[in-house]
């Protein structure tokens, strides 16, 4: 695997554009996120610029939370012309357990062009493998272990052929051959909206300088812990800051000193 503080640096160095198509719940924070990695953000949805936009970026993050018809065709021009100019995408699959019809768009979405990386979090990345599988709400179903979900991500990246990131509690990493493990992270992250997203826009930036498996491995380590380093007693809206923060202010030696990364 790429060492993760070379695809830190490289995102850096160059400064790559990274095509954003996510919801207004978390567009601020995404932005941010991409900046914080070095990217520049640009978060076009309109369906008479999102080809161009695609054509032109390092990496596209397409994000199905709150969807609406206009965000709906232009993530589907996205990926039409991602695939063209071979540029590469992550699919985050939000929603996808608890609305048929996102699970539906997924599987569409994945048929036009396949992403480099398809992430959720256990429920959605079960759901896109498994039509019977439903749950309520965007949160995971909290009865999935990491073993069920390491057996059903492999099984979808093998299928598919394209790597699978399933998020949760440990991160799921894996491209049917080979499967990551990341436990970093702290259960604050998910007191604040917006933190999955953030994650997949982390990765997209990745994207741009590294493979699918290895971008996410790398986002899934960096924002977990700088996760981590954000915890704090104040509540929600310190933890957002300092969240922020922590994504801006990371540094190598810290990355060296808190990743945890197992093998399968």
């Amino acid at each position: 695997m790429q060492p993760i503080n070379e695809i830190r640096a490289a995102v850096k160095k160059n400064a790559p554009l990274i095509h954003c198509i996510t919801n207004p719940i978390s567009i601020n924070q995404c932005a941010n996120t991409v900046l914080s990695a070095g990217a520049r953000p640009m978060m076009a949805e309109h369906p008479e610029e999102a080809a161009v936009m695609t054509s032109g970026a390092g990496a596209v993050m397409l994000n199905m939370g709150n969807l609406t018809d206009v965000r709906k065709l232009s993530m589907l021009i996205s990926a039409r012309s991602a695939k063209q100019n071979g540029i590469p995408f992550l699919l985050d699959a939000c929603g996808a357990a608890c609305l048929p019809t996102r699970r539906q768009y997924a599987l569409d979405l994945i048929g036009t062009s396949l992403p480099s990386v398809i992430k959720g979090n256990y429920s959605e990345i079960t759901a896109l493998a498994d039509g019977g599988y439903t749950s309520s709400g965007v949160d995971a179903d909290k009865a999935l272990t990491p073993q069920a979900v390491t057996r059903t991500a492999m099984e979808l990246a093998a299928k598919l052929g394209t790597v699978i990131l399933a998020s949760g509690e440990t991160d799921i990493v894996t491209d049917a051959k080979t499967t990551l493990f990341v436990r970093n992270g702290t259960p604050q992250l998910g007191t604040v909206t917006g933190t999955g997203c953030m994650q997949g826009a982390l990765c997209a930036a990745y994207l741009s300088e590294a493979n699918g498996f290895d971008a996410a491995v790398t986002a899934c380590a960096v924002f977990g812990i700088c996760g981590q380093l954000a915890q704090t007693d104040k509540g929600s809206g310190s933890f957002m800051v300092n969240l922020l923060d922590a994504l801006s202010t990371v540094t190598d030696e810290q990355i060296n000193e808190f990743s945890k990364i197992q093998t399968l």
